[in-house]
């Protein structure tokens, strides 16, 4: 699509008038539609809002101070961040430090065409900067409106963009939510391969191998060039660097990592912020010597690497580590504890029969994850790519002349 060209179409040599965001909006504080209570359950009906990342924090039973955006679309505006949502359902807010954003003449200003604009201008927002933007920055930006004199083609004009943005958008929400129907899809097929009861025996990890704690190396002990070293810390994640050494390996820490970081070994966090990390699979050993931080302890073992990784994110995995779980901000389980935890093995009495379908299983899960996580491949990717596509557009379609420069 040629923008020039494309515009010149739409416009038929009609002017662009650029209107502050103030004079073709108005807002309304959400005061009387704030939830009184705290509780939330997905039972309940009416979603409970915020303009960030968020979005829907949870659903209330409240049913007065209903916002009605079914019947009248609205914006919500995160007057701190200049976050911003389009809403046509029925919500409530939790917060008051919001503006609800609706056309000052719907005659003449078409909302949903104001919001794509919106989201096309400079957030203007430095770090730790605590005003309210609503009022003091974002009513004085302007906006074009086509055609300010014949409301009825300038409407037309409006409602044509937003159709073409509304279909890249529809595109996108509808890859989106085929990928979460996948991801819960594969999950599903997660826990039931790997769980079977009449075709598995659980063994704790205590049985399986051997558990391994790094060796605690420092920042001090990295280098740009050397032995290769995963520092899975509690905060940071160092990929690409070195430890120290020497012809001999006359570090004792490091010939201690050395001899147990064997290929095919797993190389497991024990320390996280928040539970869900704790005790990942977060890689599992090459042919290239390698060590490890004492954040992590290394698994080996005799089985198909990927499939104890695997194992790892289960639900019954999940269940039973979360009684070992110790520590405030930091969380961790102990090496000891960990042993205790078990995994399914297939075919336990015959080793060459067991490794064939822990193979099979990791080719079914790994074409599910392709396709739910990859991002050179999959949904994610195709998702990726809708994105690119919606924004090259929505530049593109909202890149109107300014006063001085009038298509002729």
């Amino acid at each position: 699509m040629n923008k020039q060209r494309f515009l010149e179409k739409l416009l038929a040599g009609a002017e662009v008038e650029w209107l502050p965001i103030g004079e073709v909006t108005q807002y309304e504080q959400p005061t009387k539609y704030r939830i009184s209570g705290k509780e939330y359950n997905d039972n309940y009906n009416t979603p409970v809002l915020t303009a960030g990342k968020t979005f829907i924090l949870g659903y209330t039973n409240e049913i007065d101070g209903i916002y009605e955006a079914s019947n009248a679309p609205v914006i919500i505006f995160d007057d701190f961040t200049t976050a911003n949502k389009w809403v046509d359902f029925d919500f409530k807010v939790k917060s008051s430090a919001m503006k609800l954003i609706t056309s000052s003449n719907k005659a003449r200003y078409n909302l949903k065409f104001i919001y794509y604009h919106l989201n096309t201008l400079p957030k203007d927002v430095a770090d730790g900067d605590h005003k309210r933007h609503w009022i003091s920055n974002f009513c004085k930006k302007k906006i074009p409106i086509p055609c300010l004199d014949n409301p009825e083609k300038s409407l037309a004009i409006q409602g044509e963009i937003v159709r073409i943005l509304d279909t890249f958008t529809e595109l996108t929400a509808e890859l989106t939510a085929e990928l979460t129907a996948r991801k819960k899809q594969y999950t599903h097929y997660l826990n039931r391969l790997l769980t079977l009861q009449n075709l598995v025996a659980w063994k704790p990890l205590g049985e399986l191998g051997k558990l391994v704690r790094g060796n605690g190396l420092q920042k001090k002990d990295f280098t740009e060039s050397g032995v290769g070293c995963i520092h899975y810390g509690q905060i940071h994640t160092y990929y690409g660097t070195y430890a120290r050494r020497t012809k001999t390996f006359t570090s004792e820490k490091l010939a201690q990592s050395l001899r147990h970081a064997q290929q095919g070994n797993l190389i497991i966090a024990t320390t996280s912020e928040n539970d869900e990390d704790v005790c990942k699979a977060v890689a599992w050993l090459g042919s290239d010597p390698i060590v490890v931080s004492g954040d992590t302890y290394i698994f080996q073992h005799s089985l198909n690497p990927k499939f104890v990784s695997y194992c790892f994110q289960t639900d019954s995995f999940q269940k039973q580590k979360r009684p070992y779980i110790t520590g405030t901000k930091v969380r961790r389980v102990s090496g000891e504890s960990m042993q205790k935890i078990a995994i399914p093995i297939p075919c336990i009495g015959d080793r060459e029969q067991s490794l064939a379908e822990q193979k099979r299983i990791v080719s079914l899960l790994d074409t599910f994850s392709t396709l739910t996580n990859s991002l050179s491949e999959g949904l994610p990717r195709e998702i990726e790519l809708r994105k690119k596509q919606y924004s090259h557009y929505r530049d593109l379609l909202l890149d109107f002349p300014k006063q001085d420069e009038q298509i002729s």
